[in-house]
């Protein structure tokens, strides 16, 4: 029996760190996200050693509420997903905190992390449309714990800011893994839309609780009183040296291979060159250590993690589908950044990548939206990872907003264009048809459900049938991922409402 957990709590709404680092805070052995092993992805909810799918569908409509949000998850096995091993959560399920109301949008955001330390990895679900009291779109998450039957909403637990305010947005991103040696359980962070908030599973009372820095230091990563700069063109700065932003995602890496994930905040610059991408990188270490200084390096606001070029560091790989790429520059079709890991933390010199790079299919166009997402991990098991970038705003022919997908593959010098795949609905065994505002590749996740050191890729169209969304399943061999065999499920597949879900909105990466 599961030691019993509040059902909501409250959440600092401002990140504890220690001079901007974070340390001696409740963390976990529970493996850091990135990298090409799969030991290194949290998503094993029954721990059973198989990758398991969470799928957001924030529009959902539950128990007649529109927007109220679903989320789905398949267990992995031998045989990888399917639809067979699915379960579906909601706000209306037994025993999760709250209730399903319109425009909640529960599974805006998913992550994954072991959280109490127990050895089955946990889902958080965000719903940044939750109204609290009066304070609308305040926002809220909640925890499904996983079990050896995997994730339950029996006790699972709520969460939410210490003072929600209208328009917050609590649980608008979120992100979890082993910052420190403190604790035995992940930590958590959760993005609102102006901060960040940590928190740790503490096992005496037991439920979650904010992280505490020992000097008692608060540091707040918002968007406008920190991190100022004169020089917002440079690629890698201290971070007391770079623009305020308004922060957007999150992810986290071991960029300097100490053991300890470094946390990333990634967002859009409010300063100069306003809409630029910048991404915070805040690293973890031992309690005993001292850490690495913090760093701000250019680009964003999409961000992923994974080792590119094999040296057993993972890479920061930021994505900037729409913003201006340096003063007075208007970008066209997006870039992609990979950030090479060194024991300095990720490189302030990036290797870039466009659709006009030599090698890429495609054309830069305006609107494009290249880099919309990004996923990393290993596609053909040779020791470097891949890298799949969606472009959810390319034009397949005179079909406006129907999308694509590119793998670019990893190797010994960083990203190159041998052997680059690009997938859409017209491509060759890829079930569908290319249609107006689909958006293929909003958002791309690599998983490895059946554990065999080779990730296949999942492309979601959250627009597919008039937003109703569906995912694409792609396999992955020696050669990389393949569109042969290529199969789709939507919400419905697994049991879910489907109407207007918004299918793939979010997909666990």
């Amino acid at each position: 029996m599961r030691k019993n957990r509040t059902a909501a709590l409250a959440a600092a709404s401002f990140l504890l760190l220690t001079g901007a680092f974070i340390a001696t805070a409740p963390a976990a052995y529970a493996g850091v996200p990135g990298g090409t092993r799969a030991s290194d992805r949290n998503t094993d909810f029954n721990g059973d050693g198989y990758d398991d799918v969470l799928v957001g569908a924030p529009g959902a409509t539950v128990g007649g509420h529109a927007g109220a949000g679903v989320v789905t998850v398949q267990y992995g096995g031998p045989s990888g997903m399917g639809t067979s091993r699915s379960a579906v959560f909601s706000q209306n399920t037994t025993g999760v905190p709250g209730g399903a109301e319109a425009g909640d949008a529960f599974g805006q955001a998913v992550a994954t992390g072991d959280l109490d330390g127990d050895g089955y990895d946990d889902a958080i679900i965000g719903s940044p449309g939750e109204d609290l009291g009066t304070a609308a779109d305040s926002g809220g998450g909640v925890v499904l714990w996983g079990t050896p039957n995997g994730l339950v909403g029996t006790e699972s637990t709520g969460i939410q800011a210490d003072a929600p305010v209208s328009g917050g947005k609590f649980g608008l991103a979120l992100a979890a893994a082993r910052f420190t040696d403190v604790s035995d359980g992940d930590m958590l962070a959760v993005l609102d839309s102006t901060g960040l908030s940590l928190y740790a599973f503490d096992a005496a009372s037991p439920a979650l609780r904010t992280g505490t820095a020992p000097s008692g230091k608060h540091l707040r990563l918002d968007s406008r009183t920190d991190f100022r700069s004169k020089a917002p063109k440079a690629r890698g700065l201290a971070a007391d040296e770079a623009p305020g932003i308004q922060p957007m995602s999150l992810t986290t890496g071991d960029y300097d291979a100490n053991g300890f994930a470094d946390l990333v905040v990634s967002g859009t610059s409010v300063e100069q060159d306003t809409g630029s991408g910048w991404s915070y990188v805040l690293p973890g270490s031992a309690s005993d250590a001292d850490p690495l200084p913090p760093l701000a390096v250019r680009g964003g606001p999409v961000v992923a993690s994974g080792d590119v070029n094999g040296d057993g560091k993972d890479d920061l790989v930021t994505g900037e589908p729409h913003s201006p790429h340096d003063s007075g520059a208007t970008m066209t079709g997006g870039e992609v950044a990979v950030h090479f890991g060194s024991d300095a933390g990720p490189s302030g010199d990036p290797q870039v990548w466009t659709q006009d790079s030599d090698g890429v299919p495609g054309t830069a166009e305006q609107g494009d939206g290249w880099g919309g997402d990004l996923s990393v991990g290993d596609t053909n098991g040779d020791g470097f990872a891949d890298v799949a970038v969606g472009a959810p705003g390319e034009d397949i022919g005179s079909v406006a907003d129907a999308g694509a997908v590119w793998v670019l593959r990893g190797s010994a010098g960083g990203l190159t264009a041998t052997g680059v795949r690009d997938f859409n609905q017209d491509s060759a065994d890829v079930p569908g048809t290319a249609e107006k505002g689909d958006k293929f590749g909003a958002q791309v996740s690599f998983t490895d459900p059946n554990d065999d050191g080779r990730f296949g890729l999942l492309a979601a169209a959250p627009g597919e049938n008039t937003n109703d969304g569906v995912v694409w399943v792609f396999s992955a061999g020696s050669g990389g991922v393949t569109a042969s065999g290529s199969w789709t499920y939507g919400a419905g597949s697994l049991g879910a409402p489907s109407l207007d879900a918004r299918f793939g909105a979010a997909v666990d990466d």
